[in-house]
């Protein structure tokens, strides 16, 4: 999203609802059980298309304004998200307060199953950051309208797997785009978060013949990659990432904001495409990347991978039919190139036009 992100923790929230333009919420819902420990928000940013999706973060953040922020943007985020993947649904994004490791309960998960089953189906929930298949399943005993269950409970199991997918077809648009080859063969790709979609990413990456270098903040997640592939190479941080030199493509595959006044300036990539979301700190940057001739792939088209599993999962869950729709963001990728190029504007304005005329559309049939 070009106009979404950048939200200032401390912002009156009911100015930033019915004033700004980042607001246009139909429904904000505040959850509280004390019984549990709950603080939790559940925004609906758009029905126009259907019932609103998007997963569920867990999250310990600074101040209750910073998780209402959050869920405004990550609830707007997944109505651009929902209509460029050609789904039948608007968007909505819940966040639980708290840290995860620390007062996750099966109480508190019940609760919070409680609350999104009061919405009478206008929200549908899934897993997002802090939360797991494992998670969705004790939510759906409350409340029907969950996704990312596991298989053993009527589920698709692990989204994380598509989403990976999704991006990888991003990239393959991105090279055709810019280099005229799909291929990222003799590529060098920066992954900055190698956990649950980013481990996958790199066995795309790996398996497509290109060259990777990887960083997070966790260890064990590095860890994970470079004891399978010792070929990997691995950056001290994410700084030092986007500043490697010969790099190709940067993916952003962790938390959101990272393209940033500090870091477009010095990256050396040519494309960025990448899984996390609101990767724009603020309005302007899409044109700061295009000014300096970087590509960037729009996050919400490349990762949505996760959400057409999710989605499908309300109609029967079909592990090929899915994959067969995320291919799809390939070509859909390549088509907001195209009209970025024909309009002259960044990409990621071509894409919030594609995904505001189909909102529009569905508003007025």
């Amino acid at each position: 999203m070009t106009d979404v992100t950048g939200v200032p923790a401390s912002a009156d929230v009911l100015r930033t609802l019915f004033r700004s333009e980042q607001g246009g919420h139909e429904q904000v819902v505040i959850c509280q059980d004390r019984a549990s420990g709950l603080k939790a928000v559940i925004a609906l940013h758009s029905t126009a298309l259907g019932p609103a999706l998007g997963g569920t973060r867990f999250y310990p953040y600074a101040s209750e304004e910073e998780a209402v922020a959050d869920a405004l943007n990550l609830s707007r985020g997944m109505s651009y998200k929902n209509a460029l993947a050609g789904l039948d649904h608007g968007g909505g994004k819940a966040v639980i307060i708290g840290d995860p490791e620390r007062i996750k309960s099966e109480e508190l998960l019940l609760a919070y199953g409680r609350f999104v089953a009061s919405l009478g189906g206008r929200y549908v929930t899934a897993c997002d950051v802090g939360t797991y298949v494992a998670d969705m399943d004790v939510v759906a005993r409350e409340c029907r309208w969950t996704t990312g269950r596991s298989p053993e409970n009527g589920g698709a199991g692990d989204s994380s797997v598509l989403t990976a997918f999704g991006v990888f077809q991003g990239m393959r648009a991105s090279a055709q785009h810019l280099w005229g080859d799909p291929t990222l063969r003799g590529r060098t790709v920066g992954v900055a978060g190698v956990g649950k979609v980013g481990h996958h990413l790199v066995e795309h990456l790996l398996s497509d013949g290109a060259r990777v270098v990887v960083t997070d903040v966790r260890e064990e997640s590095v860890r994970r990659i470079t004891d399978r592939h010792p070929e990997v190479s691995v950056a001290v941080d994410t700084d030092a990432l986007i500043r490697t030199e010969g790099l190709d493509i940067y993916a952003p595959c962790a938390l959101g904001g990272a393209l940033n006044d500090e870091s477009v300036p010095v990256l050396t990539a040519e494309v960025v495409c990448g899984a996390a979301n609101n990767q724009l700190a603020h309005p302007g940057i899409e044109k700061d990347l295009a000014d300096r001739s970087v590509l960037y792939a729009p996050d919400y088209v490349v990762n949505a991978g996760g959400v057409i599993q999710v989605a499908d999962e309300l109609h029967g869950f079909d592990f090929d039919r899915c994959k067969a729709k995320a291919t799809r963001i390939f070509d859909t990728t390549l088509s907001i190139f195209a009209r970025a190029k024909a309009d002259g504007i960044p990409p990621a304005a071509a894409a919030d036009r594609i995904a505001e005329q189909r909102m529009a559309d569905a508003r007025r049939s």
